[in-house]
């Protein structure tokens, strides 16, 4: 099996050849862009609306064992059954528990990042279970046996056409007849709405916990997650430590915040907010109610004090569409469950910094991802620090050596004017080699034009030039 970097290279140099989906995305992502200035528009003060959302998840993250708690206090009082899992293992063991305690075989489950991190509904279909995928997106995905291709947007690779023909081969006769976007929806509902009716077991992610009252909040726009939670006899949530928020008040502000960096939407279509199981006199909601609570490796991200802020992250997904390497190799190639910026930050934390330092390395640290970050998080310079940490503790040899001998030259003004002479005269020389198999420059030289050196260097320049005179 191929180790995570050479699988992002080989995937990566496969996708950037794909030049029409790159095209189809870059020109689906104009619209998203468009309606979502027009909500940051309608914000009294976005930038001031940007740090007081990163205030009420810091708050949260300083103070989260006391948040933690009584968010938990607040959920059992109501009945429901909370379990603390340490990583993805025991979070599917348990989940597995419940599962076999109620003797169930079909499973419907709303978009849960939590459940793609612990790679739930892959274990479950393993096992033998019935799992579907009621996100009209995740459904897509799950028919072709793929991944999600962005966290908010599962199926934005896919054109009409592409869902039609999948459709029509995995749904039966009656489905995938025309590429219309409402026949489309309508052939996954039928399917879909009938296993909402079979099913024993509904599992959920977490939008938000809140503490103040002991509410989870869900945020979908098909109304998938209420049929989810709602019409099982049994509902499972799932959750990481950091969803949790202090007080009902600041959902005031996150949920068009979500919404407006996550989709350019005002809000989203169906927001939910659950405390617990059905309580005598309600007419819906589930008989049991389980709370997942998961670390599996955000403690150790809490501990670091340079970059805990990412653990504010509200999942909208507006960094991925702005970043500029995502847009070139697409989202399966990270093979990881958070892609693009914030899965470049976050990943090396909950999977080993060594064996995934190649997506931190894969980034051209414009600054876009922080600049559109809702909540604020540092994340370039996050993208950074983990440079910094993973030469650090492993260094590369010839790295090592190859900064010692810049370090010689550049403190040596004529040495380091003899290296840039020869170096002109070196690309000078080797311009007929230039895209060729004994380029060493291949990769980049291949499909982009190297300018030629230039005549004199800058030092030369403004030696011939002369200093600028002072002004008086």
């Amino acid at each position: 099996m191929p180790s995570p970097v050479t699988a992002f290279k080989a995937a990566a140099a496969a996708y950037v050849e794909k030049r029409d989906t790159r095209a189809f995305l870059r020109q689906s992502m104009t619209g998203y862009l468009k309606a979502r200035a027009l909500r940051e528009a309608e914000f009294q003060d976005w930038p001031a609306a940007r740090l007081a959302a990163s205030g009420a998840k810091a708050e949260a993250m300083d103070h989260l064992d006391r948040y933690l708690a009584q968010f938990v206090e607040n959920l059992e009082s109501r009945g429901t059954k909370v379990f603390f899992a340490k990583d993805g293992e025991r979070a599917r063991d348990y989940i597995r528990s419940v599962i076999d305690a109620h003797g169930a075989r079909c499973i419907v489950k709303s978009k849960s990042m939590a459940g793609e991190e612990i790679h739930l509904t892959e274990t479950l279909e393993h096992a033998g279970f019935e799992v579907i995928e009621s996100d009209l997106g995740e459904y897509i995905v799950q028919l072709l046996g793929q991944r999600p291709f962005h966290i908010v947007a599962p199926a934005m690779h896919l054109r009409r056409d592409e869902v039609r023909d999948l459709f029509a081969n995995k749904l039966g006769p009656d489905a995938g007849l025309n590429d219309d976007p409402q026949a489309l929806t309508m052939d996954a509902r039928r399917a879909i709405r009938r296993k909402y009716l079979e099913a024993d077991i509904g599992i959920s992610g977490v939008n938000f916990a809140v503490a103040e009252t002991g509410q989870m909040v869900i945020c979908t726009n098909e109304g998938n997650g209420r049929l989810s939670t709602s019409l099982p006899r049994v509902h499972i949530a799932v959750m990481g430590i950091e969803k949790v928020v202090p007080r009902l008040d600041d959902l005031a502000l996150l949920l068009p915040m979500l919404a407006s960096a996550g989709t350019g939407q005002h809000i989203t279509g169906y927001t939910t907010i659950i405390g617990g199981p059905r309580q005598p006199g309600e007419a819906d909601g589930p008989e049991e109610f389980h709370v997942v609570i998961m670390d599996n490796g955000r403690t150790s991200l809490l501990a670091d004090a340079e970059q805990r802020d990412a653990l504010h992250c509200i999942r909208c997904g507006a960094c991925i569409y702005m970043c500029p390497i995502f847009k070139n190799v697409g989202g399966h190639t990270y093979d990881t469950t958070y892609m693009g910026p914030i899965g470049s930050v976050i990943t090396p934390h909950l999977r080993g910094l060594q064996d995934w330092k190649h997506l931190p390395a894969s980034s051209s640290l414009c600054g876009a991802c922080t600049e559109t970050c809702p909540v604020h998080i540092d994340l370039h310079h996050h993208l950074l620090h983990h440079r910094r940490n993973a030469a650090a503790t492993r260094p590369v040899w010839w790295e090592k050596l190859a900064f010692r001998l810049y370090r010689h030259l550049a403190s040596r003004p004529r040495l380091f004017a003899l290296a840039g002479r020869l170096g002109r005269v070196a690309q000078s020389l080797a311009r007929p080699l230039l895209g060729t198999r004994l380029d060493p420059a291949r990769p980049w030289t291949r499909c982009r034009t190297l300018p030629p050196p230039p005549a004199e260097s800058f030092r030369q320049w403004w030696s011939r030039k002369g200093a600028p005179e002072e002004d008086t």
